[in-house]
């Protein structure tokens, strides 16, 4: 009879127990926004392990899902941030590059999240206007923001200047608001955005010191002379050896410059302040931890670059420039683990939705470029790893074609939210959870329009699925791109004219129109663009 009162009693609190089990698998789920700037997916290892690995951000690959087709509808920071917020293409909610503004009657998906329960923040750069619509809380970098002891802007509107490296900063802050603001009770939003590894990427002293001791593999395009590319990709100005600034981007302080007496060629225009600009916001105690390595990358031009070839000139380059960009790199992830690490630690990881992406991809090499704004892969791609517990499959690899375009209504999908009729993008759920056979888009489209403009990519819209990328180069040109995407992967090759593609371009010339309709884009819309430039002066 004991037996039997002891297995009776035990039922008796299994119930209630099962009950709240139950209750938190039904609760609304939170999610997580992880986004840096300018992070190639080639600088991840869960994507590619040959630059350098990032072991915390893979943790969301092994315990969620990366996606290798993921990319922008327009690779240029604030557009791709614009449409990630509206889930609209740019010349929708009205920022098709970084200097027009963005339309500020359009409605953001935080917004949304907040009108429907939600707690939000949001932490990091933003970098167009200061004043993000729809988050409880915010600390956003001015503009493209400073790595070493940054300003930042807070919710009553004030300014304030936070002493330490901008990538450890924003993750206190996160930190801090989960820490007294997210609770079992009530579902929060919170967007955890870093600035590196943007342009000039000023690495963390330590980083800095320990990534100007590695030596990085070469990518196989680094030399290329676009032989078989059309006139863009001949005229772009983001080569390596050609563009890179001696004093911004390679550390090479004025006075070292001013020494050589001319011998430093090609001569390439400097930013105003390029070097001192950022190195100077470092207090003196900083400085003399950045000065040890600073004085070795001087030291070492002054004596060898005169006698360099233009090869070595180049390879040299890439070099400084992987330490750089890779060093920031390993600040963001060592920054993601301590998230996740309090995430588990707290419970809080168990009813978390953490996605991480980029505003868009980048060149490392690649083609001798570096930065972005090309609908070529390294450009076009970028990282996304999704991760939610008890969804979606740990260790799982999606192939289909996704977009920023998709983030808002997939966010807010997972969180039961309806998402505006208005917004162009497509939920991930049915791929989150296994369900492919619910997937039905099978190409995308983009279109950059920031022309003339720095680095002189020229404007360009195209449609782009596994197997080919058809693109056209418009406004001062009239030409056509198409590439195998699978038997040319590096896209060295134009195969538009190649009577063997006849038909295909065909096809696709016919899709993109179609696209171009369905996402109300238009040569009509194309003319009013760049007369909006030639009234601004622009053109």
């Amino acid at each position: 009879m004991k037996k039997i009162i002891v297995a009776v009693v035990g039922l008796l609190f299994l119930i209630p127990l099962e009950g709240i089990a139950q209750k938190s698998k039904t609760k609304r789920p939170n999610v997580i926004f992880i986004m840096s700037d300018d992070h190639a997916y080639q600088a991840i290892s869960a994507y590619d392990d040959k630059l350098i690995e990032t072991p915390n951000i893979d943790r969301l690959a092994k315990e969620g899902m990366l996606f290798t087709n993921a990319s922008v509808t327009n690779s240029i920071c604030a557009p791709s941030r614009a449409t990630i917020l509206t889930g609209k293409h740019t010349h929708i909610n009205g920022k098709i590059d970084n200097y027009f503004p963005f339309d500020t009657t359009q409605v953001t998906f935080p917004q949304i999240f907040k009108k429907n329960g939600y707690k939000t923040a949001m932490f990091g750069k933003l970098h167009f206007g200061n004043n993000p619509k729809g988050v409880d809380e915010f600390m956003i970098l001015p503009g493209q923001g400073h790595y070493i002891n940054p300003d930042f802007i807070v919710t009553n509107g004030d300014t304030i200047t936070k002493q330490g490296y901008v990538t450890d900063i924003i993750t206190d802050v996160s930190l801090d608001w989960l820490k007294k603001e997210a609770s079992a009770d009530e579902p929060f939003m919170m967007m955890y955005l870093h600035k590196a590894p943007h342009r000039p990427w000023w690495p963390r002293a330590d980083k800095f010191k320990e990534f100007t001791k590695k030596t990085f593999p070469e990518p196989a395009t680094l030399f290329d002379d676009y032989k078989n590319r059309g006139t863009a990709a001949k005229t772009a100005e983001m080569n390596l050896f050609e563009h890179m600034m001696y004093s911004h981007d390679s550390k090479i302080r004025p006075e070292t410059l001013a020494k050589m007496e001319g011998k430093v060629f090609p001569e390439i225009e400097e930013f105003p302040n390029g070097f001192y600009g950022p190195y100077n916001r470092a207090t003196e105690e900083q400085k003399a931890e950045y000065n040890p390595t600073l004085a070795s990358i001087n030291d070492f031009f002054y004596e060898n670059w005169p006698k360099m070839t233009d090869k070595e000139k180049m390879q040299w380059k890439y070099q400084r420039y992987m330490q750089d960009y890779l060093g920031s790199i390993s600040s963001v992830d060592d920054n993601v683990g301590r998230l996740l690490d309090y995430l588990d630690e707290s419970g809080l990881a168990e009813n978390t939705i953490v996605i991480y992406t980029s505003d868009q991809g980048f060149y490392l090499g690649e083609h001798g470029w570096f930065d972005k704004r090309f609908v070529y892969d390294e450009s076009f791609k970028t990282p996304l790893l999704v991760r939610w517990p008890d969804v979606v499959k740990p260790g799982s690899v999606e192939n289909e074609m996704v977009q920023n375009l998709d983030f808002a209504q997939t966010m807010l999908e997972a969180a039961g939210i309806k998402p505006p009729n208005d917004m162009q993008g497509e939920s991930l759920i049915p791929l989150l959870k296994g369900k492919k056979e619910d997937w039905t888009r099978d190409a995308v489209y983009y279109h950059y329009y920031e022309y003339p403009a720095v680095h002189m990519v020229k404007r360009h819209y195209g449609i782009v699925n596994k197997e080919f990328k058809l693109v056209h180069f418009y406004y001062d040109v009239d030409e056509w791109e198409l590439y195998d995407r699978l038997n040319d992967p590096n896209e060295m090759n134009n195969v538009y004219a190649d009577p063997d593609y006849a038909a295909t371009v065909k096809k696709l010339k016919k899709e993109l129109k179609d696209m171009r309709k369905l996402y109300k884009d238009s040569p009509e819309q194309d003319k009013e663009f760049i007369e909006l430039y030639r009234s601004n002066g622009k053109l």
